[in-house]
């Protein structure tokens, strides 16, 4: 288990088995115009390919979210956050989720950017990226199809670099880095 910063949160590997806690959370009350939504089988499809990689987030053993990426340890050392989501926004658990995975991606892979996209009025996920190193890159116009309806989104990245000084800051101040569940082969 690797603990977060604060709060407890750790991250574990996603199985099959939590198909349907994702897909409960994807489709959460006040989610419907901000987090995409797939159908059981393209997740069953999705976590067993290679290109992808499925993360929960635990508190005191209990999944308090999920977060999907894509092309995983791609040759082209860019990996993307596809959807991430937490069961009870506000609480902080989404930044502390976040910052685990940013350790997850860099550690694990040889990526060198890790990109997301969100909808610009996201007030609330913006500030949760931006509190973690993101940077915010500009508009991507008409790139996200989402409801029936072509939306704008807001491109944001870190790059390894960003990341490392962040950690190296991180310990000069103490900071220790626990253990990863794994819970499945990547």
């Amino acid at each position: 288990m690797k603990a977060g910063r604060r709060l407890d949160i750790a991250i574990a590997e996603a199985s099959a088995a939590d198909i349907g806690f994702i897909m409960a959370a994807e489709r959460r009350e006040g989610y419907e115009h901000l987090v995409g939504r797939s159908e059981e089988a393209w997740h069953r499809a999705a976590i067993e390919d290679k290109r992808y990689a499925y993360f929960l987030a635990l508190r005191g053993g209990e999944r308090v979210g999920f977060a999907i990426l894509r092309d995983w340890d791609a040759p082209e050392q860019v990996t993307h956050i596809k959807r991430i989501a937490v069961v009870e926004p506000g609480r902080g658990f989404g930044k502390a989720f976040l910052d685990l995975i940013l350790d997850e991606v860099f550690r694990r892979t040889q990526a060198y950017r890790l990109s997301l996209g969100l909808f610009p009025e996201n007030l609330r996920a913006r500030r949760a990226y931006e509190g973690v190193g993101f940077k915010a890159e500009g508009i991507s116009r008409g790139s996200a199809y989402f409801g029936g309806v072509n939306r704008d989104e807001l491109v944001m990245a870190i790059l390894r670099p960003e990341w490392r000084a962040l950690r190296e800051r991180s310990a000069s101040n103490g900071r220790e880095e626990p253990a990863t569940i794994r819970t499945g082969a990547r």
